[in-house]
């Protein structure tokens, strides 16, 4: 099985993050999947009916939260 790996960080308004939230959780919810643009292409992550879901909170001299999912 060949491994795929994707790792993106751009920097947005709040607004356009949301917007991309929702848009995963949307897909997740209506297509059991989630797709992401890779170079010319499209990859679509199918993802099964139970998933572990783990949220973490570091606040300190720059902020964040990290969502993940994973089975």
């Amino acid at each position: 099985m060949d491994l795929f790996e994707m790792d993106e960080t751009r920097t947005m308004s709040r607004e356009e993050a949301a917007t991309k939230l929702r848009a995963l959780a949307d897909s997740l919810s209506k297509h059991n999947s989630v797709e992401f643009a890779r170079d010319s292409g499209r990859i679509t992550v199918a993802v099964p009916e139970k998933v572990h879901l783990k949220v973490e909170v570091e606040l300190g001299d720059s902020n964040e939260v990290e969502i993940e999912l994973t089975w």
